[in-house]
C-alpha cells in the first residue's frame, strides 16, 4: 500500500485508530497534503517509485520519504506491507544517531552564548571526570570540540553488553559508559566514530542548563521550531520495529530500550513532518535557536574521512558530510534495533530529503534519501534570487571593485549588495573566496585557503587605495606596483626607480616593465 502527499488530509470528524501496541504496524491514515502545485506529476512519480523500490528491495515492513524545498515539505511518500496501512506524515519512527545533530546544536548554542569554547578541556565543565578511577585525566582532558567532531580518540561505543540493546540503568554513571579503557586513540590525531562522546557531551548539556538533557531540548529546539512529535519515548502513532531474517521472508519484533546516559547519541524518536522542519533548519537556521552562520560553521569540514578509500565522507560539527555524485551534503544517518532513518539538505540546490523505515537491516536509507534529493533537485532545480542593485552602497566600496593583481596573476574583486566581497582569479586557475564585511572596515574569509583570513585594504596618503592586504599577499591594480610595499621589491631589471603608483593624477605602474 502506498501513500502520497497529494492524497486530501483525513477528516477530522473521521476517527483516527487505536493506539498501536508497543510493536504494532504503523497506523492507517492518508499524510497531509502538500501544497497544490508544488512538484509536477513527473517528479513525484519518480521519488514515489524510488520509495517503492527501496521498501520491496530493503524487505522492510515500511519507510517514508519526504522532500523539503527552502524549508518546507514539498513532498511525503510511504510504501507498506499491508495494504491500508501506509504510515502517514505523522507516525514516529526512531532515528538513532540523527539524534546527534540535536545534541550537536545544544552544544553550539552554549558556545555562542559564550559558556563554553570548543577549544574547552571537558574537565572545565565537568570537573567530575577527574576524580574517576584510571580513566579521569585522559578523559576530562578531551576537548568539546573533539568530541563534537569525533577525534577525541574515545572508543566507538560503552563496555557490553551493547548499550543500544540493553537497559539504561545497566550504565547509571559517566564510568559506566566509558569502561575502564575509553581511549583507543591518542586524542586529536583521527576520526574515530564514537557514541560514548555524545553521552558527554549530553552531560556537558545538563552540567550547564541545570536540567536533563531531553528538557533542555525541547525547551531549546524543539519547542521553538514547533517539532511537538520527536520525543524521547515513542507517542503513538509509533511504528513498531522488526528484524527481518536475512534468508527468509520472516521477521520478529525488535525491544525498545531507553538507553539512559547514551541517549544523546541515538535515543529519539521523531517523525517525517518534524524531520522536514529540521531539514529546513539545518540548511537556514533559526533566530530562536541558532544562528544561519553557526549552521554554516557546523556543515563545514571539521574532520578528515574517516576511510581513505572513501574521500567524499567527512564530518563537521555533529553533522555528517557526504557527497551524492557531485553534489555536496549534510545531514547525519541513524540506526537503532528496527529502525533505519537518514536526513540530507543541499544548501546549494535549497532541498532537504529524509526516509526512515522500520527494520533493523535492509534498505540502503542513506542512499534512498539522497536519491529523493537528487531527483527533486536535478529534475526541478530551484529558481535562483532576482539580482537587485543595493539600496545604498558606500562610494569607498567602489574604490575595491575591479581588477588586481597577486604579483602576476589576474583576479577580480566584487563587491555585492550587502558589502561582501568576492574574490575570484580571472582565468580560473587560482584560490578564490567570499569575504564577510566587518565593523572595523576589513573583510573576513568565509571558505577555502582563505577561511579566517582578514582582508584590509591599505590607503596612500591621499586616501586612494593602493593596495589590498590579504594575509600579507599584496594585490595592487597593476602586476608589481613599485609603490606598494612587495617584500622583496619587483627585482633588479623591472624597475625604472620608485615613481608615482597609479591612481588619480598619477602613472599607471606600467612604466615599471621594460619595453621594446
Amino acid at each position: 500500500m502506498t501513500t502520497e502527499s497529494q492524497h486530501p488530509p483525513q477528516s477530522p470528524d473521521q476517527p483516527r485508530p487505536a493506539a498501536p501496541a508497543p510493536y504494532a504496524l504503523p497506523t492507517p491514515g492518508p499524510a497531509p497534503a502538500a501544497p497544490d502545485g508544488e512538484l509536477l506529476p513527473a517528479t513525484r512519480r519518480a521519488l514515489l517509485r524510488r520509495i517503492a523500490v527501496g521498501q520491496a528491495e530493503g524487505r522492510t515492513p515500511s519507510i517514508v520519504g519526504a522532500v523539503v524545498r527552502d524549508g518546507r515539505m514539498v513532498w511525503f511518500g510511504s510504501r507498506s506491507m499491508i495494504d491500508g496501512h501506509a504510515p502517514d506524515a505523522d507516525t514516529q519512527y526512531r532515528i538513532g544517531s540523527i539524534t546527534k545533530t540535536f545534541t550537536a546544536v545544544l552544544v553550539m548554542r552554549l558556545r555562542d552564548e559564550g559558556l563554553l569554547e570548543l577549544t574547552d578541556p571537558l574537565a572545565r565543565h565537568l570537573p567530575d571526570l577527574t576524580d574517576l578511577p584510571e580513566i579521569g585525566q585522559g578523559v576530562a582532558g578531551l576537548t568539546v570540540g573533539q568530541l563534537i567532531t569525533h577525534t577525541s580518540g574515545l572508543a566507538s561505543e560503552t563496555p557490553g553488553p551493547w548499550w543500544e540493546r540493553t537497559p539504561g540503568d545497566l550504565r547509571p554513571e559517566l564510568a559506566d559508559v566509558l569502561g575502564p579503557a575509553p581511549l583507543t586513540h591518542p586524542a586529536g590525531r583521527r576520526y574515530h566514530y564514537s557514541n560514548p562522546g555524545f553521552a558527554l557531551l549530553g552531560a556537558l548539556v545538563e552540567a550547564k542548563r541545570g536540567v536533563p538533557w531531553a528538557e533542555a531540548l525541547k525547551a531549546e529546539v524543539l519547542d521553538p521550531l514547533g517539532m511537538p512529535r520527536t520525543t524521547a519515548l515513542p507517542q503513538a502513532p509509533a511504528a513498531g520495529g522488526f528484524a527481518v531474517h536475512p534468508w527468509a521472508d520472516v521477521m520478529r519484533p525488535e525491544v525498545v530500550q531507553d538507553t539512559g546516559l547514551m541517549a544523546p547519541a541515538g535515543q529519539l524518536w521523531s517523525t517525517a513532518l518534524d524531520l522536514a522542519r529540521w531539514a529546513g533548519f539545518l540548511a537556514a537556521g533559526h533566530p530562536d535557536v541558532l544562528a544561519a552562520a553557526t549552521l554554516a560553521e557546523m556543515r563545514a569540514p571539521a574532520a578528515p574521512p574517516p576511510d581513505a578509500a572513501d574521500p567524499d565522507s567527512g564530518y563537521g560539527l555533529g553533522l555528517q558530510l557526504t557527497r551524492h555524485g557531485d553534489r555536496p551534503l549534510a545531514g547525519h544517518t541513524g540506526s537503532m534495533p528496527g529502525f533505519l532513518a537518514t536526513v540530507w539538505v543541499s544548501v546549494a540546490d535549497g532541498v532537504g530529503a529524509l526516509a526512515m523505515a522500520n527494520s533493523t537491516s535492509g534498505p540502503a536509507i542513506g542512499t534512498i534519501a539522497a536519491d529523493l534529493l537528487a531527483i527533486t533537485a536535478d529534475a526541478e532545480p530551484g529558481l535562483p534570487a532576482p539580482w537587485r542593485p543595493a539600496d545604498a552602497l558606500d562610494p569607498a566600496l567602489l574604490d575595491l571593485a575591479g581588477p588586481w593583481y597577486w604579483g602576476t596573476s589576474g583576479y577580480s574583486l566584487r563587491v555585492h549588495a550587502s558589502g561582501d566581497l568576492a574574490l575570484a582569479p580571472l582565468t580560473g586557475q587560482g584560490r578564490g573566496a567570499r569575504f564577510r564585511a566587518e565593523s572595523d572596515g576589513t573583510w573576513t574569509g568565509l571558505e577555502g585557503y582563505y577561511a579566517g583570513e582578514t582582508l584590509r585594504p591599505v590607503r596612500r596618503a591621499d586616501g586612494a587605495v593602493g593596495h589590498l592586504d590579504l594575509g600579507s599577499f599584496v594585490f595592487t591594480r597593476v602586476p608589481y606596483d613599485p609603490s606598494a610595499p612587495l617584500p622583496g621589491g619587483p627585482g633588479p631589471g623591472l624597475g625604472l626607480g620608485p615613481g608615482p603608483g597609479p591612481g588619480p593624477g598619477s602613472g599607471s605602474g606600467q612604466e615599471n616593465w621594460p619595453v621594446r
